[in-house]
This record gives C-alpha cells, structure tokens and sequence, in this order.
C-alpha cells in the first residue's frame, strides 16, 4: 500500500518529537513544580504518544488487508474503533488522573497540547511532501493493468 511509507514516518517522527518534548517539558516541569512537574510532563508526553500511536499504527495494520474484498470495512471498523478507544481511554485517563496529587494538571495539559500540535505539523510536513496520488491504484479505460 502506498500510505504505509508515510504512516511509519509519521510514527518515527512522532516517537522523535515526543522524546523531545519529554526532555523539554520535563526540565520545564522540573522548574515549576519539581519531580511532580517532571512526572506530569513525561506522563502527558506519553499520553499524546500513545494517541498519535493508536491512528497509525491501526491504519498500518489495516493497510496489510488491501485487496482484499473486505478491505474497505475492515478499514473504517478498525479506524473507528482506534478513534473510540483513543476517546474512551481519554476519559478515563482524565477522570483518573483528575486532582491526583502527584500530578500538575497545568504541566499535564500543556505537555499533551505540545505534544498534539507537535505531532500535527509532522504528519502535515510529511503528507504535503509525500508523492501519493489523489487517487491512486486506479486504472483508467483503456489502460491494461500495470501500464500506469
């Protein structure tokens, strides 16, 4: 599948992006508030690591099915599926980790916003410059099958 390339970039960068978050938040946590600044922006971090994870790496594992008759529902049950864990696991991770004293929600929200925006403008660099077609596999009338 021609997505698989650009989905394990984004998957590399995004793992690359959130250890740098992690350093950096973490000493910025660090300053404001000590090792629960440091704990709170390494769990954040994670959390936006675990989010961008779920997307692509369900996407990678769906593309293994292309060609496949079933390949189209396979594709939106398993996406979706990602998408409604990634929000149940939310909100969960949210009602848990709400006024626990080891954590600074400040540090927490601001680690999981940087490490979203950051992960968004990697898979928008990463995207715009891919070579994906608009509409790719596709053959057109009159094209024999391996002459595009």
């Amino acid at each position: 599948m021609k997505s698989t390339p650009i989905f394990r970039q984004s998957l590399k960068w995004g793992a690359i992006a959130s250890l740098v978050i992690a350093v950096v938040g973490g000493g910025i946590g660090y300053l404001v508030d000590g090792t629960i600044g440091l704990g709170s922006a390494l769990i954040g971090t994670a959390l936006a690591l675990v989010f961008l994870s779920i997307t692509a790496g369900s996407i990678l594992y769906v593309n293994r099915f292309f060609g496949s008759d079933l390949y189209v529902p396979i594709f939106f049950a398993v996406v979706l599926g990602g998408w409604i864990l990634k929000f149940v696991l939310f909100l969960v991770l949210a009602v848990l980790l709400k006024d626990q004293p080891w954590i600074n929600p400040v540090v927490l929200f601001l680690s999981i916003i940087a490490g979203v925006l950051v992960t968004l403008v990697i898979d928008v660099v990463i995207v715009s410059r891919s070579r994906m077609l608009y509409a790719s596999d596709v053959i057109l009338p009159g094209e024999e099958k391996g002459n595009n």
